[in-house]
């Protein structure tokens, strides 16, 4: 039994290497434009302007940083993000929870209606809903407020939400549910205390879609702050580096930089909820 376990292992053991392999040449590639990014935010401009470009620097420098942070108006750009980000993943959270919960657990018309609508909402292209929205942001008084941001946002997560936290609600047997109100517990209290904490890892997982899509925005950060830039958000600040007769890349990606921090922190805190989150999703 032993000898057939070795040579069971013999064999898989080159195409497990050859899978871990790919794995990393994948990975390698997959980073590289981040370690290029990085690599220009520290070169100094003569190496990054220079038509022999290399994949290292003699002489990193932190000039490039240095302009980016002496920008007056970066720090609110900055918070202005995060304020966006923030109301988005918080309200898109709740709403594609509550959502999931009505669509999953209670029976009404049209409920197979909606959900087909919902999958029909993720095929609009977001350009295509540009001109629309603008018009509908000015009838509502929203131009040039961080409302014009975080309003769209929500309404483009939802979706993929609702239909990633239907199998999450799914998954919980309505046996506990009957068992909770036979225990005394309100429908209230089984939703917030029971129901919640079990479809936490799914909420996550669509929580790290909405994050990245409201912080990386930049159309509609361009097409609807218009003149008011103190509610601009972090992808405007690199118009200020971008100049058509003489852009400064390293300005450009030591504000790129910055930005991919918060994402980078975000996706560490809660990796391990978003693994599961993935998994519960994939098995389900």
């Amino acid at each position: 039994m032993t000898l057939v376990n070795l040579v069971r292992g013999s064999v898989r053991r080159p195409w497990r290497s050859a899978a871990e392999a790919s794995a990393l040449l994948i990975a390698a590639v997959v980073a590289f434009p981040l370690y290029w990014m990085v690599l220009s935010a520290v070169k100094p401009a003569g190496e990054i302007e220079s038509t022999r470009p290399r994949p290292w620097t003699g002489s990193p420098t932190l000039d490039s940083f240095r302009r980016v942070f002496g920008q007056q108006e970066f720090g609110r750009y900055f918070l202005n993000s995060l304020v966006v980000a923030g109301c988005v993943v918080v309200a898109s959270a709740l709403i594609a929870f509550l959502a999931a919960t009505a669509v999953t657990r209670f029976r009404f018309r049209f409920r197979t209606t909606l959900l087909i609508m919902f999958l029909v909402a993720q095929m609009v292209p977001v350009e295509a809903l540009a001109i629309p929205l603008f018009f509908l942001m000015r009838d509502l008084g929203q131009l040039n407020t961080l409302g014009a941001l975080i309003l769209p946002h929500i309404a483009f997560s939802l979706p993929f939400a609702i239909w990633m936290l239907r199998g999450f609600v799914k998954a919980v047997p309505e046996a506990l549910e009957e068992a909770a109100h036979l225990d005394g517990a309100s429908r209230a209290r089984f939703l917030w205390q029971i129901l919640f904490p079990l479809v936490l890892p799914g909420l996550v997982a669509t929580s790290v879609f909405s994050f990245i899509s409201a912080w990386n925005d930049f159309l509609f950060a361009k097409s609807f702050i218009i003149s008011d830039t103190s509610q601009s958000t972090l992808p405007m600040a690199l118009l200020v580096f971008y100049k058509p007769d003489e852009p400064d890349w390293g300005g450009v990606m030591a504000a790129s930089t910055v930005m991919t921090i918060p994402v980078l922190v975000f996706f560490v805190v809660v990796q391990r909820r978003l693994v599961s989150g993935l998994g519960g999703s994939l098995k389900d």
